[in-house]
């Protein structure tokens, strides 16, 4: 058995626990949670945006009907400048960034435009053809700030519900390291891959891409 997977079985990997009810909710925490602390900002953003919907619950154990599917935000933030003011000033990069605000609506339109609306239009996207995916995918990396590695849109799929998808940021890189110096993203995604699939075969439970990251993010905060 691998050294990272005998690390990773140590921390127990769960399934997932509370998570977004809505598209919306899911497409701020992508775009904002790259390099911003996520308990003291991040999560605090997306409750601001979900209580001018009246959404005083907008973190769930079971999915639900999607509170504030993405045409009601688009209705509610005509442009950045309005969004801004319910969550903040930061840029996507600091080499010709845009502000995250805007960068929000452009993936609210584009996925808009693609029919993908509501958390069960997103899930309906990624169970169905891969080429549908990509598409939208495509369009979704031509917003400024998608960086490298693509990690921002593989972060949107993953808190829709793809298990497959990690967030392979700082955090999971920073564990990771400790391993294989110099890891990087592309990287990262291989390693969790078979780390996942050595440890539904030794712990003999299913055991995901999503649920290695996830213990893996949570035990490098506490560092």
């Amino acid at each position: 058995m691998s050294v990272i997977g005998d690390a990773v079985a140590l921390l127990d990997p769960r399934p997932r626990g509370r998570r977004w009810s809505s598209l919306s909710y899911c497409v701020l925490d992508a775009v904002w949670s790259i390099n911003t602390r996520y308990d003291s900002v991040v999560v605090p953003l997306v409750w601001r945006v979900a209580a001018v919907f009246g959404d005083d619950q907008p973190e769930v154990l079971e999915p639900r009907m999607d509170p504030v599917p993405l045409p009601a935000l688009l209705a509610r933030y005509a442009d950045a400048e309005a969004l801004q003011k319910d969550t903040n000033a930061q840029i996507t990069s600091p080499h010709s960034g845009i502000l995250r605000a805007e960068a929000a609506l452009r993936y609210a339109r584009i996925l808009v435009d693609h029919e993908v609306g509501s958390l069960v239009a997103a899930q309906t996207l990624m169970a169905g053809s891969e080429s549908d995916w990509k598409a939208v995918d495509r369009a979704l990396a031509q917003v400024p700030g998608d960086g490298s590695y693509g990690i921002r849109r593989g972060y949107l799929w993953m808190l829709c519900g793809n298990d497959d998808l990690i967030k392979p940021d700082r955090m999971v890189l920073r564990w990771l390291s400790r391993f294989e110096p110099g890891i990087d993203p592309d990287r990262a995604r291989h390693v969790v891959a078979e780390v996942a699939t050595e440890l539904t075969a030794r712990l003999g439970r299913p055991v995901t891409p999503w649920m290695v990251d996830h213990a893996i993010w949570l035990d490098q905060r506490t560092r």
